[in-house]
């Protein structure tokens, strides 16, 4: 199985995971000509090598106007301008009026929808308030559809990513000084493995957040995988750690899948056929029946249902539908499938 396994051991941000992503690929000078071309207003990108503790590695460039974000918004301080703002749909706008597959352009809205839910549970506005400071919002924009694109180009059966180091301390932001993780990033991270430590930095952004929340289909150590190809995406600033996110692409041994089983003691042979032939409806890898033996050897049958993880809630619910069960086991395993003869 395809396996891209993103290791963010310093933390996440959008221009890190575009760059070490754009490794992976075979033609990444002709890729960042593509993302020049999708037209977004004001934005240029562009590829540098960076060298961080001695490994190298690339740093993606985003430019607005000219200039980077850390450099306008400092123009905009320096000479007390009005910022612009944009919201939702301004930002939905925009993504639209982009040359980009259906599927993708999608990915997009949905990213960006999360950090507007993220925006709105931390300011307590509904999202169709939330605005984005112009120059911050054409950044992440710029960002979070690079990342799209390129995660629709590798393609990966799964995306596993490491529990994310967030770093510590505080962050300057425009509504003042919040402890790191920013609330918004933290409100993202929800359900995902994170740690602090000693850097006294912010290492994760509400944009690589999102992005990791969206594309993550697990998080945990790396798999079993043989590696294929290696990419690394540098940050801006300098740590007594490399600041890179690192992506592993290669095959992994196996499928991963949940085995969810229950035990039936008072159903008819009848009624749990039923069960089964409306389990199969809703298309799991396969359901089957055991028979068992339960206290005072009183015969019953253990139902079973094997899916994928992403299809785990839906069958849960399924199960409690159809049976009588009070309670569902849940195991995680690999699935190896015999390969085609040649």
């Amino acid at each position: 199985m395809k396996t891209l396994y993103l290791d963010c051991a310093m933390g996440a941000a959008g221009d890190m995971l575009t760059a070490a992503l754009l490794e992976l690929l075979p033609d990444p000078e002709g890729f960042v000509e593509e993302l020049n071309g999708l037209g977004i207003p004001h934005v240029s990108f562009s590829a540098e090598k960076s060298v961080k503790c001695g490994i190298t590695g690339t740093h993606m460039s985003v430019r607005i106007s000219g200039h980077t974000e850390d450099e306008e918004m400092e123009n905009h301080h320096a000479e007390h301008h009005h910022h612009s703002h944009s919201g939702l749909q301004e930002i939905s706008h925009l993504i639209s009026r982009m040359d980009l597959p259906a599927g993708v352009a999608q990915n997009v809205l949905s990213v960006y929808g999360l950090i507007a839910q993220a925006e709105s549970h931390v300011h307590g506005v509904p999202v169709s308030q939330v605005h984005f400071h112009e120059v911050g919002s054409l950044d992440a924009v710029a960002d979070v559809t690079a990342v799209c694109l390129l995660m629709d180009r590798l393609s990966p059966d799964q995306v596993v990513v490491s529990p994310v180091h967030v770093g510590a301390g505080t962050v300057r932001c425009a509504h003042g000084i919040l402890p790191v993780p920013a609330p918004a990033t933290a409100y993202l991270l929800q359900g995902v493995p994170i740690y602090g430590g000693a850097i006294q930095s912010e290492l994760c952004t509400p944009t690589g957040a999102a992005l990791l929340k969206f594309f993550g289909t697990k998080f945990g150590e790396m798999p079993a995988m043989t590696p294929e190809k290696i990419g690394y995406g540098m940050g801006k600033k300098d740590f007594p750690a490399a600041n890179c996110v690192r992506a592993v692409l290669g095959q992994s041994a196996g499928e991963p899948v949940c085995v969810l089983s229950c035990n039936l003691d008072d159903m008819t042979g009848e009624e749990i056929g039923f069960a089964v032939e409306e389990l199969e409806k809703e298309h799991p890898a396969e359901v089957y029946t055991t028979a068992i033996s339960m206290k005072k050897s009183r015969p019953a049958v253990m139902l079973t249902v094997v899916c994928s993880p992403e299809e785990e809630e839906r069958m849960v619910k399924a199960m409690f539908r159809h049976t009588t069960t009070l309670g569902i086991r849940r195991s995680e395993q690999v699935c190896y499938r015999r390969s085609p003869e040649k």
